[in-house]
């Protein structure tokens, strides 16, 4: 039985547009949660659910944006797939930026991002991935990330680069077939 676990990017949540779209393709087989914005407590919310889910069902982990980066640690942690969506390579770089008052974009609500959740994120950076574990999703028209980066450290794993697009990832529901393919095959190459 597959089983996969949607991880939201920073300030996002797991009842956001994209979150929906992959609910409403995978019905009762995904799981969105709406993760703390403190690392560890996201990291920890996330262990919690694949081992709930590991020991009967293949779990395939959907990440986007710092989901991306999240998604990364826990497939080298357990061994798992995992697609990446324009995924964050350096969150304790790139979310310097958003320094103290951060917004949630799905309820526009506030919270206190500060340096040392920016360091917290430093512990769940991986430096040598298994590329047969990953599918990489990346759209070159992305404002907040440079997609190249993704690029770079994926470049041995199965890597889509589509012209245009955005940070969100424009019409990914197009991508659910291919994301099918990827999770259900033992190898996708």
């Amino acid at each position: 039985m597959d089983k996969y676990i949607y991880i939201h990017g920073f300030g996002g949540s797991g009842l956001g547009i994209k979150a929906s779209l992959f609910r409403e393709h995978y019905a009762d087989t995904i799981v969105c949660p709406s993760l703390s914005y403190v690392p560890a407590l996201a990291i920890d919310t996330l262990k919690q659910l694949i081992e709930q889910m590991i020991d009967h069902a293949t779990v395939t982990l959907i990440g986007s944006s710092l989901g991306g980066y999240y998604a990364t640690y826990l497939s080298e942690h357990y061994g798992i797939k995992a697609v990446l969506i324009n995924p964050s390579i350096q969150p304790y770089d790139t979310l310097q930026k958003v320094l103290g008052n951060a917004f949630n974009y799905y309820d526009e609500s506030h919270f206190e991002w500060n340096e040392q959740h920016v360091h917290a994120l430093r512990q769940y950076e991986v430096q040598t991935i298994t590329p047969q574990q990953y599918m990489v999703l990346l759209q070159t028209g992305d404002e907040l990330l440079d997609y190249r980066q993704a690029q770079r450290k994926f470049e041995d794993a199965t890597v889509i680069v589509e012209e245009g697009g955005n940070h969100s990832y424009e019409n990914i529901e197009s991508k659910f077939t291919l994301i099918d393919s990827f999770a259900q095959r033992s190898s996708f190459l």
